[in-house]
């Protein structure tokens, strides 16, 4: 569903220059969900943008599905990212002037769905949240924790094939990040190809693979420790 191959990213010139990425490889296959970890600086968030399609690569190719994004015009890659990328973004993007229901319900009010559908399938991404008292409130009425549930439920609803997420559980406490990950989880276990920037080890745990970035590079990837989710299906086979 994602692939990246030899993606560099470079900003800046001559002594200001600075490699944000160099030469990174990422498969990422419909049903899977990946954790990359690295240090401050170490290129996690420019991964995502540049996979996300909301930068471009100095060098390398990004594919979704079957689609090489450099061969797409702006006005496709902003229907690819409307119709097919979920996005979670540290810094939330709620629109002010729309409550949190409206905010989850859209994009798939852009993609062409009717307006009850939209709400109904909202609501539902935001009841899974623990949301279903604040759908009425506005963004400045939401606390940060809120706020960033708003936009989980935002990334997830609809029909998305590929679910990108900034630190999504950064202003959550333990039990509604692990709410977080379970839906990510969830969303996975339907198909999507999920990619999920996180410190958290713990959290990370509930990945299929964990890619670590250092200095821009891939300097490792591996099945992390069990985690909570497979230790509980292991508990239903016994």
């Amino acid at each position: 569903m994602l692939e990246m191959r030899q993606v560099s990213k470079v900003y800046g010139s001559g002594a200001a220059e600075v490699h944000a990425l160099r030469e990174v490889d990422l498969s990422v296959r419909a049903g899977e969900l990946v954790a990359v970890m690295g240090p401050s600086g170490s290129g996690k968030s420019t991964l995502l943008t540049i996979a996300g399609t909301l930068e471009e690569p100095t060098g390398g190719e990004v594919l979704i599905g079957d689609r090489d994004v450099a061969r797409l015009s702006r006005n496709d890659r902003a229907r690819l990212r409307r119709r097919s990328i979920g996005y979670v973004f540290q810094e939330f993007n709620l629109i002010p002037g729309l409550s949190a229901v409206e905010n989850v319900a859209l994009p798939l009010e852009l993609d062409g769905v009717r307006v009850r559908p939209a709400r109904s399938a909202a609501l539902a991404a935001l009841a899974r949240l623990g949301l279903a008292d604040g759908v009425d409130r506005y963004p400045d009425e939401l606390s940060g924790g809120e706020s960033q549930r708003v936009a989980i439920a935002r990334a997830v609803v609809g029909e998305r094939h590929l679910l990108l997420a900034d630190e999504p559980t950064g202003a959550l406490d333990s039990v509604n990040g692990e709410a977080v990950m379970r839906l990510l989880r969830s969303a996975c276990r339907d198909g999507v190809a999920g990619v999920v920037v996180t410190h958290d080890a713990q959290l990370a745990s509930w990945a299929d693979r964990v890619v670590f970035l250092r200095d821009g590079r891939v300097v490792d990837q591996t099945a992390p420790r069990p985690g909570p989710e497979s230790l509980l299906a292991r508990g239903a086979m016994s």
